[in-house]
């Protein structure tokens, strides 16, 4: 089933809570416009078709894993991974020459879709720093995640991605981890930043407009 039926679907379905439910389910920061209402399925069907779209072409970035997702709405949205071993250097935030041409990639992009919103996450893995305690470690962890988020959104607004589009930029630390800090490879998979695209206030009133 493609988005465009998935849209269906869910708008069909029920709005907010259901999303709110999936999210919960997914184990993913909940992300979407307030709309205080429930959407419609010809415009779930419509947003899907978009989202489709949007995926398609983050699919075409370099190192970036790309899936769908829901949005606190219950609408389709688009998750763009990076890990953090391809963007900086281990315990830094400055962006290496390679994660500049995956974001360059990635700005295109989001400039095609400029309807969406976007929200960029910064995660780590639980790893102690040198001389701290576990909370100092973990205090050190959340705030390098945010650095690393923030550097991402710096050098898409640099790539002259609208500010008006990117609508939160968070560091969460050691939380939500996708894999078991217990193996080198699951702390490689922790140690990530996430790029979503979800529809707008204004996506979603002219989905709505149009399916009427």
């Amino acid at each position: 089933m493609n988005n465009t039926a998935k849209g269906t679907a869910i708008g069909a379905g029920g709005g907010a809570a259901l999303g709110a439910i999936v999210g919960a389910l997914a184990g993913n920061t909940v992300i979407g416009a307030a709309v205080g209402t429930a959407v419609g399925a010809g415009a779930g069907a419509i947003i899907g078709h978009k989202m489709d779209k949007a995926k398609k072409e983050a699919e075409a970035i370099q190192n970036a894993q790309v899936e769908e997702v829901k949005d606190a709405n219950g609408l389709d949205a688009v998750k763009v991974t990076f890990a953090s071993g391809i963007l900086f250097d281990t315990g830094k935030d400055k962006l290496s020459n390679e994660a500049k041409t995956s974001l360059q990639q990635l700005a295109g992009v989001l400039k095609g879709n400029s309807d969406c919103d976007v929200a960029i996450q910064g995660y780590t893995d639980n790893q102690g720093w040198k001389n701290s305690t576990a909370e100092q470690s973990a205090q050190k962890n959340q705030a390098l995640s945010l650095d690393r988020a923030t550097a991402v959104s710096s050098y898409l607004l640099a790539l002259s991605v609208p500010p008006t589009q990117i609508k939160s930029v968070e560091g969460f630390g050691e939380a939500n981890p996708v894999a078991s800090n217990a193996t080198k490879d699951g702390q490689a998979q922790n140690r990530r930043v996430e790029v979503y695209m979800y529809a707008s206030q204004k996506m979603i009133q002219e989905a709505e407009q149009a399916a009427q």
